[in-house]
């Protein structure tokens, strides 16, 4: 079986966790609870006939106070870069942190999960905001921790370029 590391990055409560919860064990909470550090869960896919361990590094958010620490993204074969869509400043973020840890890390498969899609009415971030960050390069996906809209995807995509680009 294939294994490989994801790095899941953004600003604090984006909605990282409860992405990978709806992930992993297909729930979600609205209990929120501030990821210290990093978590570390598994899961496996099946993308093009290849069955996939992923290994899904949640880090802890960045906010100011707390940077993303570059020993828990170095291994990682590909990065989720997750922003709130109710939250303008933290598509900045992590567009800022996609850019900071491709130096660090090289160019790698990433995607842009603007989440909180059930929320679409309330968003800050502006259709303008997407086609730009479209424009340079990043793949962007909408996606709901809640609803569980486009989270499956989301991991298979991810996945399917990393088994492309090994």
């Amino acid at each position: 079986m294939i294994r490989k590391k994801i790095a899941v990055v953004g600003a604090y409560a984006v909605g990282k966790t409860s992405l990978v919860q709806r992930f992993v064990n297909g729930i979600f909470s609205d209990r929120y609870l501030t990821t210290v550090g990093v978590k570390i869960d598994k899961c496996e896919v099946e993308v093009d006939g290849e069955t996939v361990m992923l290994v899904v590094w949640d880090l802890e958010g960045e906010d100011g106070a707390h940077q993303i620490r570059h020993s828990h993204v170095r291994g990682a074969a590909g990065l989720l870069l997750v922003a709130d869509g109710t939250r303008a400043q933290t598509l900045e973020i992590a567009l800022r942190l996609g850019r900071e840890l491709e130096e660090v890390l090289g160019p790698l498969p990433s995607l842009l999960l603007v989440n909180k899609a059930d929320l679409r009415a309330d968003w800050e971030v502006t259709e303008a905001a997407l086609v730009s960050a479209r424009s340079s390069g990043r793949r962007v996906l909408e996606t709901s921790a809640l609803s569980g809209s486009q989270v499956q995807a989301a991991f298979e995509e991810l996945a399917r370029d990393m088994l492309r680009d090994a």
